[in-house]
């Protein structure tokens, strides 16, 4: 690394306060001798030191980290930046795309005045270049490849946190599927449970439970309940096959580079609900997994959440106690997480407090609010001399405070940095673009059509169709018995005597009398069957009717 250019001492609150040497000291607490992701050049007083570069050590990315500054201040590009060289590097990365704006990671990027201007000041060697990737859309809402995920792969610990059951709800909707696998219904979409569930408060679904514990219609209540709130969100969509294969995820392309697999979200964006869903189940699924790595030379993925406020925001106590646990854990596994949002009070202080590469944009003090989370984010980071709220409010476009993790796993000094051009497009490819890119791919004609196989809902259904059909059949052999019974009586009548015709007509004649040789009697006696095999139906799909009192 050439030696870093030594500014004169400056008034200006980006550049520290006591510049004597202190520019020194922070240029070379970022001069790493391993491979490492430059992020861009330390800035003083407002001007650029492109030989004091400020960079993150490759092999500390699945340490976590935070990405975070006001709308408009270039986090998404530095998020861009960031992925365009851990692809370059051979690590495979996940993008979380909110608002579209991550896709132009596939084209190159378009060079100009602006471009050239930034890529001089911070020393940047800047060529146009695409990067490769695949684009996904959850459930298929959306452009990309449809990503899908059955019930039973969640599993009833992780659903329930979903669905924000409390804990004797969960150890409910555990019963129902250890029913279903101990009978072998398969659990593939929310239809087959609401099945299930509905099966099971039955009359002949209590039967079944008797020997291993029973499931209150109040419980099912509430858990057909929230199951219906979450289709209404979208997720029945998700939920299906074929099965999204996480492994996907960790793919390269031919020439070493890494796969950037971006999740398109713009369709589901108002859905948190949905997305988080997906994270969750995405996160547990690679954790399952993946082996224990410990610290490797370089992560295996790296995962960014864009939007990541959409995340929390009205998230349950459940969710958030996942999501940390998750993040603690699977950075064994060699997977780093990225969150991107406007402050670090979007994020929760127990997944905060693990994301130790911070690349902190401007922030705004237009209100109290303001004001107040102005000050929690510079008491989040390492003492250093800089004015931190003056800073962080004068910052431009593109420019950011950051520390990282060293070598050693220890913060780096705080460092005002002007980041780097991204060289792929900065801006959307475009509805048709990605249509062409998702077609493309090899995984397409894998994941692309919905199947709809035989599963809970179908095998329930067909066994009260069977039972409908054999309660018709069994009313139809009582009525077949009974007529065949009074002909044979009334032969033997015959055979005594004929009955007086007076006692036929008074039969005849009477209210009873009518009622049994009525067509009405004979075809209410026809339908017991069907209408025993309808209260079941309509126990299954939950619509029974209300007993009379």
């Amino acid at each position: 690394m050439t030696e870093p250019e030594q500014p004169t001492p400056s008034a200006d609150p980006s550049g520290p306060a006591d510049p004597s040497g202190g520019l020194r000291q922070i240029a070379s607490g970022y001069a790493f001798p391993g491979p490492a992701l430059e992020l861009g050049a330390l800035l003083d007083g407002g001007r650029c030191l492109p030989g004091a570069p400020v960079r993150i050590p490759l092999g500390m990315l699945n340490r976590h980290g935070l990405v975070a500054g006001a709308t408009g201040t270039g986090k998404t590009k530095t998020l861009q930046l960031l992925a365009e060289q851990l692809s370059s590097n051979g690590v495979p990365v996940f993008l979380a795309d909110m608002k579209g704006d991550l896709s132009g990671i596939a084209a190159p990027g378009q060079g100009g005045e602006k471009v050239e201007e930034r890529a001089a000041q911070v020393g940047q060697d800047w060529h146009a270049g695409g990067f490769p990737a695949e684009f996904y859309a959850l459930g298929g809402i959306g452009h990309g490849i449809p990503v899908r995920a059955t019930v039973t792969d969640f599993g009833p610990m992780l659903l329930s946190k979903v669905l924000q059951l409390n804990r004797t709800q969960e150890q409910s909707l555990g019963l129902v599927f250890h029913y279903a696998d101990a009978k072998g219904l398969e659990l593939v979409d929310l239809k087959d449970l609401r099945a299930v569930v509905a099966f099971l408060v039955s009359d002949p679904g209590k039967v079944e439970l008797k020997g291993i514990g029973g499931l209150s219609t109040a419980t099912a209540g509430v858990i057909l309940r929230a199951v219906t709130l979450f289709e209404q969100q979208g997720a029945s969509d998700f939920f299906g096959e074929p099965e999204f294969d996480t492994g996907e995820l960790l793919r390269t392309a031919p020439d070493g580079r890494g796969v950037v697999s971006v999740l398109e979200l713009p369709g589901v964006q108002d859905r948190p609900r949905l997305f988080s869903t997906f994270l969750m189940w995405l996160l547990a699924d690679l954790y399952a997994d993946l082996p224990e790595v410990g610290d490797l030379g370089r992560p295996k993925l790296v995962f960014f959440f864009d939007e990541a406020h959409l995340l929390f925001n009205g998230a349950s106590k459940a969710f958030l106690e996942a999501v940390t646990r998750t993040v603690r854990l699977i950075r064994s596994k060699g997977v780093g997480v990225f969150f991107v949002t406007q402050t670090p009070s979007d994020v929760p202080g127990d997944v905060l407090g693990q994301l130790g590469n911070r690349v902190q944009h401007a922030l705004r003090a237009f209100t109290p609010d303001d004001a107040r989370a102005l000050k929690a984010t510079v008491r989040t980071f390492p003492d250093s001399a800089y004015d931190l709220e003056e800073v962080l409010t004068s910052l431009g476009t593109g420019e950011a405070v950051v520390t990282v993790l060293n070598e050693s796993g220890a913060p780096t000094p705080v460092a005002v940095t002007r980041l780097r051009a991204p060289q792929s497009l900065m801006g959307p490819l475009g509805d048709t673009g990605l249509d062409a890119a998702a077609r493309s791919s090899v995984l397409y004609p894998r994941y692309a059509q919905a199947v709809d196989r035989e599963s809970a809902y179908e095998r329930l259904t067909a066994e009260q169709q069977a039972a409908e059909e054999s309660a018709l059949r069994a009313a139809r052999e009582a009525d077949a018995a009974r007529e065949a019974e009074e002909a044979a009586r009334e032969a033997e009548e015959a055979a005594r005597g004929a009955e007086p015709a007076s006692r036929t007509s008074r039969r005849a004649d009477s209210p009873a009398g009518q009622g049994m040789g009525s067509g009405l009697f004979t075809s209410l006696a026809r339908s017991v069957g069907t209408q025993l095999g309808r209260e079941i139906s309509r126990s299954l799909f939950g619509t029974a009717r209300r007993r009379r009192r």
